[in-house]
């Protein structure tokens, strides 16, 4: 089967969350069972990847949207890229949604209903003389209208639809179905119309074939008005047509202590020594006090839904009853600011770096005793599988994928409410377990025994492809 894989990020070249991760490795596992093809935009840190890409195809203007050419390229390992070129859309500083102050581009209708019309016409075999696709999977609202493009277009194709985050809806005024050259009559409450503004996911949620989310726990929390976002009824009649899938999210092979080239000391489940080294390391690195207290680390995008305040508000009982904190992300300016501040009051017990690092994401799941991850919601969550497999046990709200992922008690700690009170009795148990090295040590081996591989979802993903071709 050939299979056009839609994103606005992946990790080999541009990283903004989680879909990055998941546009990286579920295209590799799926290569196993289908032509798999990537395709995304031409942002300069892609382009400037490669010493040339082979134009295959010019897409014309189309309303206010510019023209542009589609280059192909691949990936060391030979994972064919398809790369929409347009430096005045594109090629920008900033990340790939907003500026480097974080604000949304003003044409991030253009932007991405340019990016999802061509995926439409590369699928259909009007781009690529040489390629089209059986079945397009589309990921998050930046390309949410590639199925709705083939509808317009009468194209006759089986999409899949992933909702990494519902609560980015891309929402744009009435005004920008003009601008991307969608149908006035799309524009109503069964269509692309949510609440008198244009939604680019919900085109996608009603034009998709079939819609995955990242886990089943998250499946069924999207079709209630707790975290529906308002589309919860949509969903749920997507639900009981049997249209809506959650499939967990696994992490690539590379999360392995015993082989990480980013560790200072390598090791395996009961090599606790080397471990603790690893722990030295990560307080010497981020100018913690030595000490043989518990570790808490937080790797995050330091936004509400991860549950920032909540460390904020929790980090003084930790430090006075004996732990330590490091946190590395960016995010908004409060929880930065915020965050600063807590680390000037206690110096040598919170660390915080802005930004993010891969290998130092990594050393801090490494030397850890504990990961906090207090999210409001958490679709998947990638963070608690990292750090189950380099032994830093998870503190989690009991919602989503943390939910399916964390074995309570036995892996990690699960906490009911998205509450100080209730984060801080997870908290407590950490401790406890903590003070009891046998049950901690067993913990740890459990947690790193745990296997989070892609070939299981890629395998999930693969019979959906199959079911949702029969049935187109």
């Amino acid at each position: 089967m050939k299979v056009l894989f839609v994103t606005s990020e992946i990790d080999d070249f541009v990283r903004v969350g989680g879909l990055a991760a998941v546009s990286a490795a579920l295209p590799r596992a799926l290569r196993l069972w289908s032509d798999v093809r990537v395709m995304l935009p031409g942002y300069r840190d892609v382009v400037a990847q490669f010493d040339s890409i082979e134009i295959v195809g010019k897409c014309p203007a189309l309303a206010e949207m510019p023209a542009c050419s589609l280059g192909l390229a691949a990936t060391k390992d030979g994972l064919p890229i398809y790369i929409l070129l347009c430096p005045q859309l594109y090629e920008r500083p900033g990340n790939p949604y907003g500026d480097a102050n974080g604000r949304d581009w003003p044409d991030n209708d253009i932007r991405f209903g340019r990016f999802a019309s061509a995926a439409a016409a590369l699928a259909a075999g009007n781009l690529d003389k040489n390629w089209s696709a059986d079945l397009v999977h589309a990921n998050d609202w930046p390309s949410a209208l590639v199925p709705a493009y083939l509808a317009w277009n009468k194209v006759k194709l089986p999409t899949i639809l992933t909702i990494h985050n519902l609560a980015y809806q891309g929402l744009f005024p009435k005004e920008s179905l003009r601008r991307i050259g969608a149908p006035v009559e799309s524009f109503h409450i069964e269509g692309l119309e949510f609440y008198d503004k244009l939604s680019f996911l919900k085109g996608g949620i009603v034009y998709s074939s079939h819609l995955t989310t990242v886990s089943e726990t998250y499946a069924r929390e999207i079709t209630t008005p707790e975290l529906g976002c308002g589309l919860e009824g949509l969903l749920r009649r997507r639900s009981a047509a049997r249209e809506l899938t959650g499939i967990l999210n696994g992490i690539d092979e590379s999360w392995d202590p015993r082989v990480c080239a980013e560790l200072t000391s390598p090791f395996a489940a009961g090599e606790w020594k080397a471990r603790r080294a690893n722990a030295d390391h990560v307080r010497q690195r981020f100018g913690l006090a030595m000490s043989r207290g518990p570790l808490f680390g937080v790797v995050a995008r330091l936004v509400h839904q991860k549950g920032v305040d909540l460390v904020l508000a929790a980090a003084d009982a930790i430090v006075a009853a004996g732990g330590q904190i490091v946190v590395t992300g960016r995010g908004e300016a409060r929880f930065e600011v915020a965050l600063m501040e807590a680390q000037r009051r206690r110096p040598g017990a919170i660390s915080v770096d802005i930004g993010f690092n891969d290998g130092d994401a990594r050393r801090i799941f490494a030397g850890t005793d504990f990961t906090l991850m207090p999210s409001r919601f958490e679709p998947c969550g990638l963070s608690q599988m990292y750090a189950q497999r380099f032994g830093s046990l998870p503190i989690g709200h009991q919602t989503g994928g943390l939910a399916e992922t964390i074995d309570d008690g036995k892996t990690g700690f699960l906490f009911t409410q998205p509450s100080t009170e209730s984060f801080l009795g997870g908290i407590c148990r950490a401790f406890a377990t903590f003070g009891a090295k046998d049950k901690m040590n067993g913990m740890r081996r459990r947690a790193m025994s745990k296997s989070f591989s892609w070939t299981i979802s890629a395998d999930s993903y693969s019979e959906l492809y199959r079911k949702t071709a029969r049935a187109a």
